[in-house]
């Protein structure tokens, strides 16, 4: 039977199609070559900055939202959590408002009284150990819940964090940030149990986990839309920008919670750049005893993360 004529344009475009692939899949493995190189070359850079501060142990966790780029540093290195694990908190307080079990505008009674995970006996926060004083007036009070997770956020109060972890479960919260890929993240207990501390059983991270974590938010995975717009609110306000926003160009939005003790310095944030898709980027820090030394090293990882990936 003879051929119809009509096949061959079919075929003609087949083979165009072909000829098309056959050229664009040498580009893309050169893009992902060259995006590839610009990473490592980054990476380079950031680990001589790191290397100029002795003694300095620095975990560092960049994701690009878009493109799925990412970078670590001692990413899977856990470090004590300090304030950061307030996040893992903010979470799991919003998902207990989304199952209807809790409610934003719920009040409950303000106390300055715990008990220590390892034997139960009781302690107190004091004022003058907490960044929030203000929190400390309203002792003996009812309070909104949304109020205490304000202030957790924005000021990081640690007694505004022990209230709210009272009536959550510390438990849930390290079996749901296992659930968005933070696999070395504990928390364990509320701030200033001393004797929890000196037993080493202490609240604990990984700048992988907290990029895991920070990206599940961003995404609307950890909570429903309402409560993450509640959650992205509050970590934008926060007052502390003296890590990774002084290393951003002025105005710059972020989302993000910082946490210091002794010679341990923390910031994890979501970046927003004007008119192109968020970056995560964590930066943990150990062994500079000098806040002004690492606050600058935080800042000047994120101005190289800027530099590589906002166009």
């Amino acid at each position: 039977m003879p051929l119809s004529i009509r096949s061959f344009p079919r075929l003609n475009c087949s083979i165009a199609a072909l000829g098309v692939a056959a050229l664009l899949l040498p580009q893309r493995a050169l893009i992902a070559q060259n995006a590839s190189s610009e990473r490592d070359a980054v990476r380079t850079r950031m680990e001589a900055r790191i290397a100029q501060v002795p003694g300095a142990e620095v975990g560092v966790a960049v994701r690009d939202l878009s493109s799925g780029v990412q970078l670590s540093i001692s990413g899977d290195v856990v470090f004590h959590a300090a304030s950061t694990m307030k996040v893992p908190v903010l979470i799991d307080l919003m998902r207990e408002v989304d199952a209807g079990r809790l409610a934003l505008d719920q009040f409950i009674l303000l106390i300055n009284s715990y008990h220590s995970i390892v034997d139960g006996t009781p302690y107190q926060l004091q004022s003058a150990d907490d960044s929030d004083s203000l929190v400390f007036s309203r002792i003996g009070q009812m309070v909104p819940l949304r109020w205490l997770a304000e202030r957790m956020i924005t000021h990081s109060s640690n007694l505004a964090t022990n209230a709210l972890i009272a009536v959550l479960d510390p438990l849930r919260m390290t079996r749901t940030m296992e659930r968005f890929g933070a696999r070395s993240t504990r928390v364990l207990r509320g701030v200033e149990d001393g004797k929890a501390y000196a037993a080493g059983r202490n609240n604990v991270t990984s700048a992988n986990d907290l990029a895991n974590i920070l990206a599940a938010l961003e995404r609307e995975q950890t909570a429903s839309p309402a409560t993450t717009a509640v959650m992205r609110d509050f970590l934008k306000r926060q007052v502390f920008n003296d890590q990774i926003p002084a290393g951003l160009p002025a105005g710059t939005s972020v989302a993000h919670k910082t946490g210091f003790i002794t010679a341990t310095l923390h910031d994890a944030a979501i970046v927003y750049p004007p008119q192109q898709s968020p970056f995560v980027l964590v930066v943990l820090t150990r062994g500079i005893s000098d806040r002004k030394v690492a606050e600058q090293l935080t800042a000047d990882i994120a101005a190289m993360t800027w530099q590589w990936l906002v166009r």
